[in-house]
């Protein structure tokens, strides 16, 4: 496999440094369809994945234009979602920068936490790591003390909320693996730079949760939503999910000095290969007999990273061609050799999905531009 650096130097970054950043309100905007969409809303989620995507960018790849980029996601974090008073980050502006939403949706807090720590690892700010520690800090004093895990979100000040959902398609439960993921990974990230024992503490016990909840023994699998007591409520298979955390779950271990996961991150892997089709893409999801055939950017993405480290933790010759055949589905339905970035899904007949978003609330750079930058760092695929 060939062609990630120029991938995400000469598309994916470009993109974002040619047509995203807002010289008018600060930072980035926050929409971009077929055209740009100037007094879009700004979300948490997306300006912190920039954060990191720039950042770590910067310190793999050394170009100076990358952390510009950081520093602007960085600014522009402190600046306007940082609230100063409780603490955790707003999860949604207007264009001006006012905040419009001030909610605490936990994986949301995670994701800042994860530029916070990557930008720190790229430039050695210490704000940042003051900031990541003081978002660690909140996270843990609001979690579940009875059960253990996180409750998916909070008012400002930290109050509990009826509707706890991170999105419209997500069940209105208290607990999700989706969100206990990316605090993981978070956490993961954070111990690059702060070693300390509470956060060793939190990131073992996550590990725990997921070995004995989040991951269905029998059929290597994530469950997807819980309530308060890890009772399962929800049967939906997420390939995506599976196979990104098959490696996420490999990388925190291995912090942790957890090898006996390396097994079962093999298996998930193997269970994910049951999504991937004869073009060679991975579709979304299946619940019962019903699958979900859309060929979503992000899963594409992270099925490249997740079934090259099977490859690399097994040996296994039908990972890496696993992998092979779905960054060659990538690169022939998926990236917008025209206009740059990538298209948001293919839908089941193969068309382009007209209807979301090139970047937006929820599409940014983060899933791609890590996978290359991984094929990179780790796997020297240039």
């Amino acid at each position: 496999m060939t062609g990630f650096r120029s991938e995400i130097e000469n598309n994916i970054l470009r993109f974002w440094l040619q047509h995203m950043p807002d010289e008018q309100h600060g930072g980035f905007y926050g929409r971009m369809t077929e055209h740009l969409i100037p007094d879009a809303n700004k979300g948490l989620v997306l300006n912190a994945r920039l954060l990191w995507t720039f950042s770590a960018a910067y310190r793999v790849l050394k170009k100076e234009e990358y952390r510009k980029a950081a520093d602007r996601a960085f600014d522009y974090l402190i600046a306007r979602f940082h609230d100063p008073q409780h603490k955790g980050f707003y999860w949604e502006l207007d264009y001006l920068g006012h905040p419009v939403n001030t909610k605490k949706q936990t994986y949301a807090q995670a994701f800042a936490l994860y530029g916070l720590s990557e930008y720190h690892r790229a430039t050695a700010s210490p704000l940042a790591l003051d900031l990541a520690q003081q978002t660690f800090a909140i996270m843990e004093s609001h979690s579940d003390k009875a059960s253990g895990g996180y409750f998916e979100a909070f008012s400002a000040d930290w109050q509990p909320l009826a509707d706890m959902r991170l999105s419209h398609k997500d069940y209105n439960e208290k607990k999700s693996m989706n969100t206990h993921l990316h605090v993981l990974e978070a956490y993961t990230n954070l111990l690059r730079v702060w070693p300390a024992e509470p956060l060793k503490t939190a990131h073992r016990k996550l590990l725990q949760l997921f070995e004995h909840h989040i991951i269905n023994s029998k059929t290597h699998r994530f469950h997807l939503f819980f309530d308060e007591n890890w009772t399962v409520k929800s049967e939906t298979i997420s390939f995506g999910h599976d196979i990104e955390g098959a490696w996420l779950l490999w990388e925190a271990a291995e912090m942790a000095g957890a090898e006996t996961l390396s097994g079962c991150c093999v298996k998930m892997a193997t269970a994910a290969l049951e999504g991937q089709m004869p073009d060679g893409s991975l579709i979304y999801e299946k619940e019962g007999d019903y699958l979900d055939l859309e060929r979503h950017w992000w899963v594409q993405a992270e099925a490249v990273v997740g079934w090259m480290y099977a490859w690399k933790l097994s040996k296994e010759p039908r990972f890496k061609k696993a992998a092979e055949k779905v960054w060659k589905y990538i690169s022939e339905n998926l990236i917008d050799h025209q206009k740059g970035e990538w298209f948001w899904s293919r839908l089941p007949d193969g068309t382009v999905n007209p209807r979301e978003d090139k970047a937006g609330f929820w599409k940014c750079p983060y899933h791609n531009g890590r996978m290359c930058l991984e094929m990179i760092e780790h796997f020297g695929l240039k």
